[in-house]
């Protein structure tokens, strides 16, 4: 797991010594990334620049070291990333007659392309990655990035200037970068809380699409031409659906924990120690079963805690833990703690980012750190196996409600969200004893005010995305924006599903899982040097999943059907069968009470009109309900409080190419 970066110059006759001292102030920003070593690459007659920064996890040796150029010196790669089943490839690749220095995995993928090209290769590898590659024959530069979005590639042009690089920061330091804010973009951010792909905060910059390739030449009047699909989530998805699996539960249960356990077994190879982080939710437990399984030593497990019962998994994770016979490590977070990490935020996530559960992963990865250099993670369950709650919620909500006429509907959600959350947890905790095990559910409040957004909706599609939206109407917040076009809001980009509920799991694996989990989890563990892996998003995994038969996912209002089998054959249901959390925190608490005078300083109407980003009066509006207890407003709250931070950051802390 590493840094990468670099530029491509259009420019002749250009100072190796002055790109020497760009690329290194450059590489230099991504240094979290990569403690272990940094290394640069220069090529002045052609203007390319390559930089790397390493976290050394396979082959700690110096044969490990990037960028690294082919054997037949066609081809120089500067690579993020872990290709899993690199000895395989290694074998196959020794058997055509290559020898290797090391065995590293960037020493096998780039042996790989000067072998069989960049496509052939990449199809065959297993692995989360994202690399830049300069073919010195063709003199062409190429981005690629895995098939899931696992790891982060941004890039755009600054003039006659290619840039790329792991996160932004780098490509804010070449002198060529402008710094400008693309309103249509943060009207996105504002709507999902991160900013969707392929879109960035920065005009003129975007990030690689999931299982593209990028191709730019020097030469030629077109800068590029688009990313080209090497994978489609798209045609995994509906070449799946057309193809269903046949098998008795039994059996598919034996081809999931087989194909799952193949997964983590991959991902458990490792110069370095490894370890996992455990919630004792169904899907992290899983991964952490399989791992014991497969393991001669007790696997080392990490988990947080916090004092809130509404927002504590540990006693479950150290149930999990103790039953598998885990080495199992856990930290009770104080509030005090937790809050302490929020000025860390703009610079770890590097754009703005407001998914609040940032800040127990960063927690849990900062634990980790301390013992292990790789751990596992559960992600992926949810998207794959129907996991979130609007899968089992929606479709049946509707098929209710959707012949009232919508002024009813509408009336309905005005009078259920005039309560504030902590008002319905009241009555849920006086009136909970009393009801069916179905109906107690944990943070009854929050969803309860979500039901009371989504009643208004013209059908399911629009509850889905009202679902997906912090602001429903976010062009009126950002003053002077058009909200960009994303996958959720272009339905004709969807793949042909007949099923509402395997078009919302489709539009979470395409935009809430990489945009948001998965960037959530890089940054934080990047952020300590923590290589986190993640079995579930295995292709070879997503790919039987979308095979797998809706009702052996989601069944008797229960998701995960399938995945929990897998499970209960190595931790018994009492342990993991409970209501589903989030990995929240009490935002909205500490808003009101010690994080009060931080927010009002970002929230100041002045300030807001001064910097000319965001409706003043709306921003106000909603701060005064909140403070008043009438409505929890915490999440769009947090959405404008990380947004007002990052700014704040980056006009502190500017680099060579400008501030926003």
């Amino acid at each position: 797991m590493c840094g990468v970066t670099g530029f491509l110059d259009r420019r002749a006759g250009l100072r190796t010594d002055t790109m020497a001292e760009v690329i290194g102030r450059m590489t230099d920003t991504l240094s979290h990334r990569g403690p272990d070593d940094d290394g640069t690459w220069l090529d002045a007659e052609s203007g390319v620049a390559f930089g790397h920064r390493r976290l050394a996890v396979i082959d700690l040796s110096a044969a490990g070291c990037q960028p690294m150029a082919s054997h037949g010196g066609r081809y120089v790669l500067t690579y993020n990333g872990e290709i899993y089943n690199s000895a395989a490839i290694g074998a196959e690749l020794a058997a055509a007659g290559h020898r290797f220095r090391g065995h590293s995995d960037t020493e096998v993928l780039v042996t790989a392309i000067e072998q069989w090209g960049l496509h052939a290769a990449l199809s065959r590898l297993n692995g989360m990655f994202a690399f830049a590659l300069w073919d010195r024959q063709q003199r062409r530069l190429q981005l690629a990035r895995d098939r899931l979005g696992e790891k982060p590639l941004y890039y755009g042009w600054a003039g006659d200037t290619f840039l790329f690089g792991s996160e932004l920061k780098a490509l804010r330091a070449h002198p060529d970068f402008a710094a400008d804010i693309d309103r249509g973009a943060l009207a996105l951010y504002f709507r999902h809380n991160c900013v969707p792909a392929p879109h960035s905060i920065y005009a003129g910059f975007s990030k690689l699409l999931p299982g593209t390739v990028l191709t730019v030449s020097p030469a030629g009047d077109s800068h590029q031409g688009p990313p080209e699909a090497y994978w489609s989530a798209r045609d995994a998805a509906e070449t799946g659906m057309a193809d269903p699996l046949t098998g008795s539960a039994t059996e598919l249960t034996d081809e999931l924990e087989s194909l799952l356990g193949d997964a983590v077994s991959l991902r458990m190879n490792a110069d370095v120690p490894l370890g996992a982080f455990l919630s004792g939710g169904i899907d992290s437990s899983t991964v952490v079963a399989l791992m014991q399984a497969r393991s001669t030593r007790r696997v080392k497990t990490f988990t947080i805690g916090f004092d809130d019962i509404g927002y504590d998994e540990s006693r479950s994770a150290a149930a999990v833990a103790r039953h598998l016979g885990t080495d199992h490590v856990e930290m009770i977070v104080s509030p005090g703690e937790a809050m302490e990490v929020i000025p860390r935020l703009p610079s770890l996530y590097d754009e703005p980012f407001a998914d609040s559960s940032q800040i127990p992963t960063f927690i849990v990865s900062e634990l980790a750190r301390r013992s292990v250099t790789v751990s596992l993670s559960g992600d992926g369950g949810d998207e794959l196996f129907a996991g979130y709650n609007r899968y089992s919620w929606c479709p049946p909500i509707w098929q209710r409600i959707g012949w009232v006429p919508s002024g009813v509907r509408r009336g309905a959600g005005a009078l259920l969200g005039g309560l504030s959350a902590e008002t319905w947890d009241a009555v849920f905790r006086r009136v909970g004893p009393a009801l069916p095990s179905r109906l107690r559910v944990r943070n009854p409040g929050m969803k309860i005010q979500k039901i009371s957004g989504i009643l208004p909706a013209s059908g399911l599609e629009d509850m889905y995305l009202r679902l997906a939206s912090h602001w429903q109407d976010p062009t009126a917040l950002v003053r002077g924006a058009r909200e960009a076009a994303s996958v959720v809001t272009e339905p004709k980009g969807w793949p042909r599903l007949d099923d509402p509920v395997a078009r919302m799991m489709y539009l979470d694996l395409m935009t809430y899982l990489p945009d948001d989990i998965l960037v959530k989890v890089d940054r934080a563990s990047m952020g300590v040097s923590l290589e986190a892996r993640v079995p579930m998003l295995d292709h070879r995994l997503v790919e039987f999943a979308w095979r797998v038969p809706l009702t052996m996912k989601l069944r008797d209002g229960q998701g995960k059907w399938l995945l929990r089998q897998v499970l209960h054959r190595h931790v018994p249901r009492e342990l993991i069968e409970r209501p589903k959390m989030g990995f929240g925190l009490p935002v909205g608490e500490w808003l009101r009470g010690p994080l009060r005078h931080w927010a009002e300083t970002l929230l100041d109407a002045s300030r807001l009109e001064a910097e000319g980003f965001l409706d003043a009066t709306s921003v106000r509006t909603i701060w005064d309900s909140h403070l008043s207890g009438r409505r929890n407003m915490q999440d769009r709250l947090w959405d404008v409080l990380m947004f007002q931070s990052w700014m704040e950051e980056t006009a502190r802390s500017p680099i060579a190419g400008g501030a926003a």
